[in-house]
């Protein structure tokens, strides 16, 4: 029932602007309410128009920015990547110069080594060669002991 309650206060007051003649000073009342209108209309476009324009504007703004934000991530990727390939080569580097080093020095050891053994062999053979000279009956009978042993051992293989 509000429902009618509203319909009578609008029904009135189109009756109101009706019942205002030329004679009483609203004389172009009706008029000015559709000039309102469209005034309210215009000044509504206008708005809306200026709205757009801001939001195209910032939308570009905010385009640019994203660029330049994309920019300047990618440079900074590129330069990331350079340094952890620089480190990278900077690592291997101190790696391949390390196992080098370590290379060398068994190198060098073995060499060490291979040279005392030599000394010693030969050592060896001199003592070897001054023990036969001193007792040549006690170096045969060695060498005839160690041929039964070798020969002992081909047998069982």
């Amino acid at each position: 029932m509000e429902h009618s309650g509203v319909r009578s206060d609008s029904q009135s007051f189109a009756g109101s602007v009706g019942q205002f003649s030329p004679r009483g000073g609203a004389a172009g009342s009706g008029s000015s309410i559709s000039d309102s209108v469209t005034r309210g209309t215009e000044a509504i476009g206008v708005a809306a128009n200026d709205a757009m324009n801001a939001a195209g504007s910032d939308l570009q703004s905010l385009r640019a920015d994203l660029n330049s934000l994309k920019d300047t991530v990618a440079k900074f990727v590129s330069q990331a990547g350079g340094e952890a390939a620089k480190s990278a080569r900077e690592v291997t580097s101190n790696v391949a110069g390390q196992v080098s080093d370590a290379a060398n020095d068994l190198a060098d050891k073995g060499a060490k080594m291979a040279s005392v053994a030599s000394d010693h062999a030969k050592s060896f053979g001199t003592e070897l060669e001054n023990m036969a000279r001193r007792n040549p009956i006690g170096a045969l009978a060695g060498a005839v002991v160690i041929g039964v042993l070798i020969g002992l051992m081909g047998r069982r293989s």
